[in-house]
């Protein structure tokens, strides 16, 4: 029925007798549920099913592990934090400490959470689509071409990559932006020279910088969630105990935090410190005696705080409060574990908190030849490298920032996303091999500048790979030049 509907309306359309001018819509439909009525009458032939549409679908089929793990995170994270209820949230913290500890929680309380997470990023989804369909049959009703099946990629990336709490009016207003912008001025898809998906984010990051890097990112009202954990923390008897801050803003912490103000807390946890001979001798002119480890939390605190002229260690006490969640974060304390970040329990953006639901789309895209590996590996050499000289280099009196080790960088934020679905980009980066590893580094070393010598952008990914964007065709035009100088020395010798 559906296909005899079809084909009457494009033959009306051809017939010019109704409609003319929607025919790009009327075939875009078609395209999506059936396979394109086009067949090759001259040589050469490719024999091959592959077009756009199952092109974009592939890496939509990518995208499922992270679409579930969007749905599921965002669910635990509104059902605990949005709660009011302590117990909950203290039997949550405790089940997060194990992974059969995560999955009994999540199986007793498997409805809530599963409706939580669907009515947090299902109308971001949905908005998205509509929005960025909208004016892709627009644009194609005014051009009179065929609507491409490239937003099926980019209104899905775009809906993963926001906070659950992002309003609905600013997901139609980014991806307007994004879409128009970034993509249809240039001519369309395939003809643009900036990542779409990025684009729609980077004009919500600049147009509206505090609900992109605000302190609550969980549930879909901030406004209830924050009375939510206000009464908590009233519960508990302190004061912010509780934060729905993302990781990359734990990280992001003043340059007056010095490695040796997080080291000193983070002994309490039994972690081995470069800067504990530092730490002891300040720790003795303070209390002459006193043993590192068993100094109560108020007199840790005293430590810290106390002035270097009287043995402490310098740190402003409002600074207190955030070098000690620096220090959980840097030494994996309580849920801030490796293992939930690299399963995605965590908070955050959407669909960028699990690494293990990126890294299985990644396998997808590399087995159906879609995305360049040489791309993902030299995005995350070039982050490794960068992280690792900043981690070396740093001393007792370096900013917090930079002593953070290497590794953690992958687990925080949205690299591993970026590096696998962002860079990736078959129209915004590189075509030459040689020129892939080279964008891949560029974009790595750029992501961690950003993210540690940067104080007013706790994430690089975004901006770097945009950088890498502008930079990608400069890159193909050497790579080229250089294989065309190869070739032609070459010849030169065989003739000789």
């Amino acid at each position: 029925m559906l296909r005899k509907f079809l084909d009457h309306q494009l033959k009306l359309t051809e017939e010019g007798r109704r409609f003319a001018r929607l025919r790009p819509l009327v075939n875009a439909f078609d395209t999506f549920f059936y396979e394109v009525p086009l067949k090759t009458v001259r040589g050469p032939h490719i024999r091959d099913l592959i077009d756009l549409k199952r092109w974009m679908m592939l890496v939509v089929y990518a995208l499922v592990p992270c679409i579930l793990m969007a749905i599921w995170n965002s669910g635990v994270q509104s059902f605990v934090y949005g709660s009011s209820d302590v117990k909950r949230l203290y039997i949550y913290l405790k089940a997060s400490e194990t992974l059969g500890g995560y999955f009994g929680f999540s199986a007793e309380y498997f409805w809530p959470i599963l409706k939580g997470g669907l009515i947090s990023f299902l109308p971001v989804m949905f908005i998205s689509y509509a929005v960025g369909g909208l004016w892709e049959i627009l644009f194609a009703i005014i051009r009179r071409h065929e609507v491409s099946e490239g937003f099926l990629v980019t209104g899905m990336l775009f809906a993963l990559i926001l906070p659950s709490t992002i309003p609905y009016w600013m997901v139609a207003v980014g991806v307007t932006a994004g879409v128009v912008i970034g993509k249809e001025l240039f001519g369309g898809t395939g003809m643009n020279i900036l990542n779409p998906a990025l684009v729609c984010r980077a004009f919500l990051f600049f147009a509206f910088p505090t609900k992109m890097t605000g302190d609550i990112w969980v549930g879909t009202n901030p406004t209830k969630v924050q009375e939510s954990v206000h009464t908590m923390n009233k519960q508990i008897g302190e004061i912010d105990g509780i934060t729905q801050a993302s990781m990359l803003n734990r990280f992001n912490v003043t340059d007056e935090i010095k490695r040796i103000h997080v080291d000193a807390i983070g002994l309490q946890y039994g972690e081995k410190v470069k800067t504990k001979k530092v730490i002891e001798a300040q720790l003795h002119r303070w209390k002459p005696g006193a043993p590192l480890n068993a100094l109560t939390p108020n007199e840790r605190k005293d430590f810290v705080t106390a002035p270097f002229s009287q043995g402490g260690l310098g740190l402003s006490p409002e600074n207190y409060s955030d070098a000690v969640r620096f220090s959980e974060l840097q030494f994996g304390q309580g849920i801030l574990t490796n293992g939930n970040f690299f399963f995605g329990n965590q908070v955050g953006s959407m669909g960028e908190t699990s690494i293990l639901a990126s890294l299985l789309g990644a396998f997808l895209l590399i087995y159906c030849r879609l995305g360049s590996w040489r791309t993902m590996v030299g995005v995350a050499i070039g982050a490794f490298l960068s992280a690792y000289l900043f981690e070396w280099g740093s001393g007792a009196f370096s900013p917090a920032k930079y002593g953070l080790p290497a590794y953690k960088h992958f687990l925080l934020g949205s690299l591993v996303f970026g590096l696998v679905f962002m860079a990736t980009d078959p129209v915004s980066s590189p075509a030459m091999k040689g020129g892939r590893w080279l964008y891949g580094l560029l974009i790595g070393v750029v992501i961690i500048i950003i993210r540690v010598l940067n104080p007013a952008f706790p994430e690089g990914v975004m901006l770097a790979i945009l950088f890498g964007n502008v930079f990608s065709p400069l890159i193909d035009h050497l790579i080229t030049n250089r294989v065309i100088k190869k070739r032609y020395d070459r010849k030169k010798i065989i003739i000789q």
